[in-house]
């Protein structure tokens, strides 16, 4: 088995992994209509099964979500996604879809094109109102690409919404609509959450606006590798309370009312509620939130480290190798030159231990915790080395390796490229003669790499002269992209000049 790196990288990168056998699917869609018989046939069979159960059973069992709930549903609104997109028709020159009698004789005539019709794509999702004048969060994925954003209100109020900024490394969104004096969710502290603590959903599913769902919380720092973004950071709330499609954006809450995540995904077999849902904790959504408002850019602080949990099976597999014994914590194969780690002293080989006192045992434990903070905080890690403890007060920088916070004109590189990439295996690079370098899997439309007619499969191996061996070292390009340089597998060698900026 190939050794796999998690490359901490715009805070840090997630490991994909493989959700076999499951669908995972961002829970936005077209709006549906829900099928009435089937509403009809849950709501009486619910009816006959609590008329059959002796008086009272419930009481004192569960706990009252109708405060919360009530107060929720007002914050919660539905948002609209529309995308404007060209359709070209083709006609046959005489009208019709019958046989042209000229072109029995004379062979088939050009067809003729119609003036370009505007068409319209609609998309559902939901959202929360954080502040009385108008504030949203909801999800990256629920706004993206949209030419315009409608918000509809509990009230059944409609505006015009304006995007302030967005996310994709975590998948948020932060909306603004004009209005005043409108309801609030507050947040809470997602860190506080226990597991098996009731909590409450509240979304516009299937388009069944202000719909609230009861859960649990079944799990917490869960690393799903779903998020499309390169530097995905992924440490979910997981329920199993009902979220469906259009729940995207929405809120889960406490039973005191308190906003402790954002829904986000759904794990089941079929795409809709069968399995669990995950939302992004609270404690990501208030600093990237924040961001967005202050700074109109997310301040996404580095460690400066790749690195891999120590796992009884990482144990089994590269303990003797690496002199480790026991597992827990998290192996440094790399520290990455001129980063925060290095700065402090701290070396590949090292086990990381804590942060901030606190045990990092997951990769989710890493990101949560790097997530919330910015360039120029300081933190305090421990890490094992030859045995003993270690601890080092660490400063953490931005993807260009300084303390300054960013600006939002600066070049934000694997967002700009609009692809996604892998490292280059040994293998290949032996093959193609290269030291090494990060090859295009996919490539979204509109990005640089697609824009200057880079294709699948090429190895980028510099970009602007500067040598690119690793995902990670993209971060440290900051100025305008000029030119892109690599091979294909086939062994092109290929120099594209940078377009379409």
């Amino acid at each position: 088995m190939r050794k796999r790196w998690i490359i901490l990288s715009v805070s840090l990168s997630v490991a994909a992994g493989s959700l076999a056998a499951y669908g995972v699917s961002r829970i936005t869609a077209d709006r549906y209509r829900a099928d009435a018989t089937t509403v009809n046939y849950a709501g009486e069979t619910a009816r006959a099964h609590f008329a059959s159960a002796p008086a009272g059973t419930t009481q004192g069992i569960l706990p009252d979500f109708t405060t919360a709930a009530e107060q929720g549903v007002e914050a919660v609104v539905n948002i609209e996604n529309r995308q404007k997109y060209t359709v070209r028709q083709y006609s046959n020159p005489f009208g019709g879809r019958g046989m042209d009698p000229f072109e029995f004789f004379f062979g088939p005539q050009q067809e003729q094109q119609s003036q370009p019709q505007q068409q319209e794509r609609r998309s559902g999702g939901s959202g929360v109102i954080i502040s009385p004048d108008g504030y949203i969060v909801s999800n990256n994925h629920v706004v993206e690409n949209a030419d315009e954003l409608i918000v509809t209100l509990h009230d059944g109020a409609i505006y015009k919404a304006t995007l302030v900024g967005t996310d994709p490394s975590t998948d948020i969104a932060l909306l603004k609509i004009d209005a005043n004096g409108l309801k609030t969710i507050p947040f809470g502290d997602s860190e506080e959450l226990r597991l098996g603590e009731w909590v409450l959903a509240i979304g516009n599913p299937f388009g069944l606006t202000s719909t609230v769902t009861a859960g649990i919380v079944s799990a917490k720092g869960r690393s799903l590798g779903v998020l499309p973004s390169q530097m995905g950071i992924e440490s979910f709330i997981q329920t199993d309370a009902a979220v469906n499609p259009g729940n995207s954006g929405g809120a889960l809450i406490t039973t005191e009312g308190n906003l402790i995540g954002i829904n986000t995904v759904i794990k089941s077999p079929t795409g809709s509620y069968t399995g669990y849902s995950f939302a992004v904790p609270s404690s990501i959504v208030r600093k990237v939130v924040t961001d967005l408002r202050e700074y109109g850019v997310v301040q996404r602080a580095m460690l400066g480290i790749s690195f891999q949990a120590i796992t009884p099976d990482w144990v089994e597999r590269f303990g003797k190798e690496k002199g480790i014994k026991e597992p827990g914590g998290m192996y440094i194969a790399e520290v990455v030159a001129d980063g925060a780690a290095e700065a402090a002293g701290i070396k590949a080989g090292d086990v990381l231990t804590q942060i901030g006192g606190k045990a990092m045992n997951t990769t989710a434990d890493v990101q949560e915790t790097i997530a919330k903070l910015r360039p120029n905080d300081k933190i305090k890690v421990a890490v094992k080395r030859d045995g003993s403890v270690r601890e080092y007060d660490v400063t953490l920088r931005n993807r260009a390796g300084k303390t300054e916070l960013v600006k939002k004109d600066d070049v934000n590189l694997v967002e700009e490229l609009g692809a996604t990439f892998r490292e280059v295996s040994d293998k290949l690079k032996k093959e193609l003669r290269i030291r090494g370098g990060i090859q295009v899997v996919d490539l979204k439309s509109g990005g640089l790499l697609a824009k200057s007619r880079v294709q699948r499969g090429f190895i980028i191996t510099a970009i602007n002269d500067t040598p690119i061996a690793s995902v990670s070292d993209l971060n440290r390009i900051t100025d305008k992209v000029q030119s892109i340089d690599g091979i294909y597998p086939d062994g092109r060698i290929v120099s594209y000049q940078a377009l379409g900026r």
